[in-house]
């Protein structure tokens, strides 16, 4: 277990500049997840961790030791692609000995480790087996049983699940989260997936253009953005052009098209009144009822609905200001209203995020 430290780094290609000064921290046995949109670089990040790329500028940190030149096999870091990268003439122990072979290490010991990382993922016994005949959920488990074997000091992973269907990519997030918990390993795991990072990770970096724009757990990402890129980024929301015209110790006023809202302090508290900014609230977040509640309340029209069973989702027209609002309903009971009927969208206050208008 290491942790590991990202100062100022800086790479370029040619032109692009893919890392603009990156730093970051890992704790020892956290997993931490780099997110963003394609060529944001966070894999250009992950290469330059595992030594794949040399930075221009910056240094890495594997506990005190700077390995920022340190060429890939010192490093002793372990990596799992996207494309599995398994060997399909070797049997599935061949692949996860690969590694120890390299290393020179002795027979007996050889047979023991493979032993140890193919059960550590659940898939003892199949040793034997040629890799054509694994399904990809198996295929993955062996490409996580070859990282583990050479017990690494930091385990790295770059989109590893892309290449799943939806239910084995579920099943897979867990087993990875807890192969990596059990084994007390310092992770970092690269995706675009939201719903990948906010299941596994402990903490993420969410990155654009070659920045990190937020570091935090996923719940702090998700239900505190820090800015519009990262409210939008993280999941669907809706987003109203305001003005603060009050604050308190606990809170901040924002008057929008639809009306005052309230929130709590926080982010929020980087206000002055009179400053122009931006709300976001979750589609989740609304509560419908036939009756208006005094505080942060909207009232309109369901125009449009998707039934889903456990969620139904809406397209909501206010009435002030003719404004479409997205609003999810679990364990709906709107879902049969009428359009003509009048209906009341309200939010609690610690679910209003004030934006800076950016």
């Amino acid at each position: 277990m290491i942790s590991l430290t990202v100062e100022t780094l800086t790479k370029s290609f040619g032109e692009t500049l893919a890392l603009d000064r990156i730093s970051l921290e890992v704790k020892a046995g956290e997993i931490f997840f780099l997110l963003g949109p394609s060529g944001c670089g966070k894999t250009t990040l992950l290469r330059s961790i595992a030594g794949f790329y040399i930075p221009e500028q910056g240094r890495i940190l594997f506990g005190n030791e700077d390995v920022t030149r340190l060429p890939p096999h010192l490093r002793k870091t372990g990596m799992m692609f996207q494309s599995y990268a398994l060997w399909p003439h070797m049997t599935v122990a061949k692949n996860v000995a690969f590694g120890l072979e390299e290393q020179r290490v002795e027979k007996h010991e050889i047979t023991r480790r493979v032993g140890e990382a193919l059960d550590s993922v659940k898939m003892g016994g199949l040793g034997e087996r040629r890799i054509a005949q694994l399904s990809g959920g198996q295929q993955q488990r062996v490409a996580l049983a070859r990282a583990l074997v050479i017990r690494p000091r930091c385990l790295l992973l770059d989109e590893p699940l892309s290449n799943l269907d939806a239910k084995l990519r579920l099943e897979m997030r867990g087993e990875i989260r807890r192969v990596c918990k059990e084994s007390g390993l310092t992770a970092i795991y690269v995706t675009h997936d939201q719903k990948e990072a906010l299941s596994v990770a402990d903490r993420m970096a969410i990155l654009d253009a070659g920045e990190i724009r937020q570091i935090g757990s996923p719940r702090e990402v998700y239900r505190q953005p820090n800015s519009r890129f990262v409210a939008d980024f993280m999941g669907e929301t809706n987003f109203l052009e305001g003005k603060v015209t009050a604050l308190w110790s606990e809170g901040v006023a924002v008057e929008t098209a639809l009306g005052s809202f309230q929130a709590l302090a926080g982010l929020n508290s980087l206000h002055q009144p009179g400053d122009s900014c931006l709300v976001s609230i979750r589609p989740e977040s609304w509560n419908l009822a036939a009756e208006p509640t005094p505080l942060n309340c909207v009232a309109g029209r369901i125009r449009d609905r998707v039934y889903l069973g456990e969620m139904a989702q809406y397209e909501f027209l206010a009435t002030s200001g003719l404004r479409e609002l997205k609003i999810y309903e679990l364990n709906p009971r709107f879902v049969d209203l009428s359009e003509e009927r009048e209906v009341y969208a309200s939010v609690d206050p610690q679910d209003v995020v004030v934006l800076p208008d950016l």
